[in-house]
């Protein structure tokens, strides 16, 4: 496969700390995760171990043609308690950092992916606006502290997700997924708190966490660029799936994007770039979302349709929308069968060469995941990575589509 791109377009690939690291004891869903009657498949544990084999995995990144790596710093390490910030923590993600670029891998780092300390979500997380000054006071320091060795910063990740959430599934309760999931109220408890005054994010209330990770972006920015010196460009990354229609389903759909997705454009449509990220389509009728038939063949481990397609729609409905580049910042596919995942990447990449052949700023395409990790509430059962784990010895075995993304790579320089 052989793709006519811009010279500066970046290939990368992308993991998040809590799911790769490891005994990330300090944050909100640890805790979640290790709560009694949790909906959480397993706990993370060691998840891949990548805090001690860092090394190991940029190599395999930088010996595979990749340009660039997508990861995240964990908030939880870096402030264990409100306004205590462990130098420790600063100097491993320094070495990280640094590494990185000693194998001249561009680094693209994500300030928070989802998890947060456990003292800021036990005070309302991101549910209370008071708390955005939290966040902006990590990212004040983060910057000053790494901005050296960062080449582009995701403020936040999918920061619309649980606003797509309210979308997706019927009957989402109106205050978010902690109000029919007990163990949340017992997570809440266990650390003092209670379950009015404790905002995880995936399961608070969806449009509040919206607002409140948008009005932290926002002001974030400024405050990230005045602390970097090498003009970085600065972004969030939204969940943006492919939404379509059935007939007698357009206001619906419409209403999904409207909340989910254009109300998050509007604010960053000046932006440096907009990362977008996209796993599959979601199809509306007059009486909501339209779920698949789970008999199908084609439905995903994840409960989703393999639709690989959904890039380019998703691409080409957010250009008009914006005055700045793209970034894909996820994309990939939980599956078993590698040979799917190969076919999932050449669709979505021909999608991207006809988005760019129409003239769409796009600047680079991130495959989510290089590894095999911990998928949140699934375990460790969905398999997107490029590259296997052996859970027991953690040995990292590379897969043919780890192969494949590396001669279109290497046949589109």
């Amino acid at each position: 496969m052989k793709l006519n791109l811009p010279k500066e377009f970046i290939w990368g690939t992308a993991t998040a700390a809590h799911q790769v690291e490891g005994n990330n004891t300090n944050s909100d869903f640890w805790l979640l995760e290790n709560t009694k009657n949790t909906a959480f498949a397993e706990p993370s544990g060691i998840t891949c171990d990548q805090w001690n084999r860092y090394e190991e995995d940029i190599d395999l990144i930088a010996n595979h043609s990749i340009q660039s790596y997508r990861l995240s710093i964990e908030w939880a390490r870096i402030e264990t308690s409100e306004g205590e910030y462990s130098q420790e923590a600063i100097d491993h993600y320094k070495k990280v950092l640094d590494y990185c670029h000693e194998k001249n891998l561009k680094t693209c780092v994500t300030y928070q992916h989802f998890t947060s300390p456990l003292w800021f979500t036990a005070k309302g997380g991101w549910e209370k606006s008071d708390n955005v000054d939290n966040y902006l006071k990590y990212a004040e320091k983060v910057s000053r502290e790494l901005g050296d060795y960062i080449d582009t910063v995701c403020t936040i990740n999918e920061a619309n997700l649980t606003a797509h959430f309210a979308h997706s599934f019927p009957n989402y309760p109106t205050n978010g997924m902690k109000t029919i999931m007990p163990f949340v109220n017992e997570a809440a408890k266990s650390c003092g708190s209670s379950l009015d005054n404790f905002g995880p994010f995936l399961f608070g209330h969806p449009f509040k966490i919206r607002d409140c990770m948008m009005e932290a972006h926002v002001k974030s920015v400024p405050i990230i660029k005045a602390n970097l010196n090498k003009n970085q460009p600065v972004g969030v990354t939204l969940s943006i799936m492919d939404y379509q229609f059935v007939d007698g389903g357009k206001e619906v759909r419409d209403k999904a994007y409207s909340e989910a997705v254009d109300v998050c454009l509007d604010m960053i449509k000046n932006d440096d770039f907009v990362g977008i990220q996209t796993y599959t389509r979601h199809t509306y009728g007059p009486d909501g979302i339209i779920m698949p038939n789970t008999n199908n063949s084609e439905m995903l481990v994840m409960g989703y349709e393999y639709y690989p397609e959904s890039l380019e729609n998703v691409l080409r409905y957010v250009a008009p929308k914006i005055n700045c580049p793209m970034i894909v910042t996820e994309n990939g596919i939980g599956t078993d069968d590698d040979n799917q995942r190969i076919s999932f990447i050449k669709t979505a990449l021909e999608g991207v060469q006809r988005c760019l052949d129409d003239g769409l700023d796009i600047r680079g395409y991130y495959y989510w995941s290089f590894l095999d990790n911990f998928e949140w509430l699934f375990g460790y059962k969905p398999r997107f990575g490029l590259v296997e784990v052996d859970r027991t010895t953690q040995r990292r075995i590379e897969k043919d589509s780890l192969k494949f993304y590396q001669e279109i790579i290497n046949n589109s320089k």
